[in-house]
């Protein structure tokens, strides 16, 4: 069964164009190295690594930059210890009207002392303005100092010019030592953020960035595979680029530099429009999709690689009509204020409404 499995998994007519084989990219000519799909096994463990390099990062790093801004630490009013309650937030954070008034008569509190308790409660959960600060700075870090890396080494690139040349003589294009660091690095980092999203500060959108890392992933591991190492690395190359603004306009936001907030938010706005709305698609998309077409054909991984593609596309879409509503709305409150995609660290609509000016981006 497992050697079934394994022969499904492996079969060269779902990996490669028609006549190639796992042989012809195992035995390269001298000097030249093609990419091995182990070779991305090296990267779960410095998944751990780079886990591990965050908190260090964050605790040597960002937070003596958050005390120096003088950030919230995390001094938090305690709840009254009470058994009945705690379980009722465990599975439910807020109750309805007539959840509260049946337990106000279980412990014979008004119901105000009952909606007390639970807004205290959520508040000890919400994260503190230093972990997110310390969050972002790390993101903030790693997007610009991977991005920096990955234009350096494409910029005398001929498929950064022109895409045709991401697929001229394919899969049979000799791997950079550089694309191989790119791609493990990139690979590791979102393995660390797949794993870190269930301890991270919670957001609206769990779900889709869960499926947005998971496509990530598999768009890597498939690209990495059958050597579409040029393709994917400008995709790769595209997302990191609007990644860089939102982050340093999260950091300006906890900072309570709202001017600078602002303008990086507009900046960003217009990056992520240009990058993953019109470069993404129309440049690097359309040559995965129609250029490879013409000059190589399509086969079953290459099916797989574009349906990864336009999941991708769609979630931009879907983000980009949030950061126009965020966008809509500082221009009646005259800044940015709230993102639809925010930190769910409110503890009731009506705190939402009065602390609004408060909430991260």
């Amino acid at each position: 069964m497992a050697s079934f499995v394994s022969a499904w998994i492996w079969k060269e007519r779902f990996w490669f164009p028609e006549n190639v084989t796992w042989a012809d990219l195992e035995h390269p000519p001298p000097g030249v190295e093609y990419p091995q799909a182990g070779h991305l096994l090296c990267a779960l463990p410095l998944a751990v690594g780079v886990f591990l390099l965050r908190l260090m990062f964050e605790r040597l790093v960002a937070k003596p930059c958050a005390n120096m801004l003088h950030l919230q630490t995390g001094v938090r009013r305690q709840v009254q210890l009470n058994a009945l309650l705690e379980k009722v937030y465990r599975s439910k954070m807020s109750p309805n009207h007539s959840h509260l008034e049946e337990l106000s008569k279980q412990l014979n509190w008004d119901v105000r002392r009952v909606q007390r308790w639970f807004r205290v409660r959520r508040d000890q959960d919400r994260p503190t303005t230093e972990t997110k600060f310390c969050e972002s700075m790390w993101r903030f870090t790693f997007y610009t100092g991977v991005f920096i890396y990955s234009v350096n080494y494409m910029w005398d690139s001929p498929w950064l010019w022109n895409t045709r040349q991401c697929w001229i003589n394919y899969p049979f294009q000799p791997m950079l030592h550089s694309q191989y660091i790119h791609y493990v690095a990139e690979f590791a980092f979102y393995w660390s953020l797949m794993f870190s999203q269930f301890i991270d500060i919670k957001r609206k959108d769990f779900l889709i960035m869960f499926i947005h890392h998971l496509a990530t992933l598999l768009l890597i591991t498939f690209s990495y595979g059958n050597n579409m190492l040029r393709a994917g690395a400008l995709v790769m190359c595209v997302h990191d680029a609007s990644d860089i603004f939102l982050e340093a306009a999260k950091l300006a936001n906890y900072a309570k530099y709202q001017k600078l907030c602002d303008s990086l938010f507009v900046l960003f706005t217009l990056v992520f429009f240009v990058t993953r709305l019109i470069i993404l698609p129309f440049w690097v998309i359309r040559s995965v999709l129609l250029e490879s077409w013409e000059i190589m054909g399509p086969y079953q991984a290459w099916w797989v690689l574009n349906g990864l593609l336009l999941v991708l596309q769609v979630l931009h879409v879907y983000w980009f009509y949030l950061i126009t509503c965020i966008a809509v709305k500082s221009i009646f409150k005259g800044k940015v204020s709230k993102d639809d995609r925010s930190d769910i660290e409110s503890s009731s609509e009506e705190e939402i409404n009065s602390n609004c000016s408060k909430k991260s981006i």
